[in-house]
């Protein structure tokens, strides 16, 4: 079976053919680095990067780029209300973003620009579109023509006159009055008294959140790219923005598919920071819930859907991953007791000579790779998971409560196959076996909080983010309470 992916631009479930053999160009939007990350960004980030360990799995090469919005209105602000800088703000956040999503075992980007970095490739393409006609410039701002883009709004399927205007939230009433029509939208805005900006032919100011992206596309990967990622409120306008001025300076598609994911809803609303629903990343982390729960919450929904957030569900996962757990560990925890060799390394990787497989356990290749090429249906992919991990299961539990026998043994050596065919599929989904608690030094462990309190007091939080991280990747982590008191707990 070929791998079919659904299309926003052509509204069809399509086969998926890359424009080079065996190579996939991605690119991801990614975060504006004003506040840490939600249960939201960590549905996007675990669907896409589950998109991608498939594609390795499946023998693509492929090159991942995710951008950082560290330019923008919102990071301006919240560096205004502390009292701090555009930097301050970006840099922490960027720390804590990294920190998260290798909490979640999210793969890092091959790539990672920041719009503060790509300011030559923003400033080139706005040149391009105003010699064009595109675009135009007005007292130091200059706005995309979107009347000369022909096929505007193909992608939401909206028409103009259906537009709302300031749909992204980033323009002023003095922006809309220099436009020549309300949906214009700026590529450069000049500087206001007090803001930091940054030198151009029009001006000093800083770019617009639209051609930040198309730009960094560009610059990273080419004109046109294989697959752009994003979630559906980005539809419009940021991604009918991106291609109305990317297509415009090139001529060219500036990818073939478009995939967006669903939202994540609380109480039937969307999960935004606007409307002051979320739970961060780090609060549920924090608060107990194991990130292989929440890698598993999320994968249980088709990535087109909306997801329900509720601690019903939430609790539901956590029960799951538990049986799961145990049957992905019985080799890492009892290998050697039940004379396993040593797990395989990487599972993001091609599968190793599936000939080689049983019966039984080559038709649950085939239903798993049959599940995940319609579409990412990560949750048919996930009953495959769970029927191989029934037996494991069981002989773990035996394990555990010291019921082992000779029997025992010799169910071993014919799960042994069972096990390792279940450890690469889960990989797949970037769920792995927790690890088995250690010794650790308390001590060691009291100095690192010491030096994380200190680098906080002194507002360097990007050192404090990245000890924190650190710590995670030992199997610590770390819980803030009242009073500026440090806790740790093992993961």
């Amino acid at each position: 079976m070929t791998l079919r992916l659904t299309n926003t631009l052509t509204r069809r479930c399509e086969p998926f053919e890359p424009l080079q053999p065996g190579k996939v160009s991605i690119y991801c939007c990614g975060v504006t680095v004003y506040d840490l990350c939600h249960l939201g960004h960590a549905r996007s980030y675990i669907v896409w990067d589950v998109l991608r360990r498939y594609l390795l799995w499946s023998g693509y090469a492929v090159t991942f780029v995710q951008n950082f919005t560290d330019i923008d209105d919102k990071i301006l602000r919240r560096a205004e209300e502390e009292g701090s800088s555009m930097e301050v703000v970006s840099e922490r956040n960027i720390a804590a973003y990294q920190s998260d999503m290798a909490a979640l075992h999210i793969l890092p980007p091959d790539r990672m620009p920041r719009a503060t970095r790509s300011l030559d490739a923003i400033r080139a393409l706005i040149g391009e579109l105003e010699a064009k006609g595109a675009a135009y410039s007005a007292d130091g701002d200059v706005y995309f023509a979107v009347l000369r883009q022909a096929g505007y709004g193909r992608l939401s399927g909206r028409h103009l006159e259906e537009q709302q205007e300031g749909a992204s939230g980033r323009t002023s009433e003095a922006e809309e009055a220099r436009k020549r029509h309300p949906f214009d939208f700026a590529l450069w805005k000049g500087a206001k008294p007090g803001e930091p900006s940054f030198p151009s032919p029009w001006g000093p100011g800083r770019p617009g959140w639209h051609i930040e992206c198309s730009a960094m596309v560009r610059e990273e990967l080419g004109d046109t790219i294989d697959i752009h990622l994003g979630g559906a409120d980005l539809i419009f306008p940021h991604h009918e923005n991106e291609i109305a001025q990317s297509e415009a300076a090139t001529g060219k598609p500036l990818a073939r598919w478009w995939l967006h994911n669903g939202m994540v809803n609380v109480g039937g609303e969307k999960m935004s920071k606007s409307l002051g629903n979320f739970t961060t990343i780090r609060a549920l982390l924090e608060s107990g819930v194991r990130p292989m729960t929440l890698r598993l919450f999320v994968l249980q929904a088709h990535y087109r859907k909306p997801l329900d957030f509720t601690a019903e569900a939430l609790a539901a996962a956590a029960t799951g991953w538990k049986g799961l757990d145990a049957a992905l560990g019985l080799g890492e925890r009892h290998g050697a007791a039940l004379g396993w060799s040593a797990p395989p390394a990487g599972a993001a990787t091609p599968a190793d000579a599936p000939e080689a497989l049983g019966e039984e356990l080559l038709r649950a290749r085939e239903r798993f790779a049959a599940a995940m090429d319609d579409d990412l249906n990560t949750s048919a992919a996930l009953a495959v998971l769970f029927e191989l991990a029934r037996p494991l299961r069981a002989l773990a539990n035996r394990i555990e409560r010291g019921e082992a026998d000779e029997a025992a043994a010799g169910e071993a050596a014919v799960l042994e196959p069972r096990w390792r065919l279940l450890r690469q599929l889960a990989g797949v989904l970037g769920l792995e076996a927790e690890a088995a608690a250690a010794t650790v030094d308390e001590a060691a462990i009291q100095r690192r909080i010491e030096e994380r309190r200190a680098a906080k007091t002194a507002r360097d939080f990007a050192t404090a983010d990245r000890i924190r991280a650190e710590l995670a990747a030992e199997g610590i982590e770390l819980i803030d309470r009242p009073g500026g008191v440090t806790e740790w707990v093992r993961s």
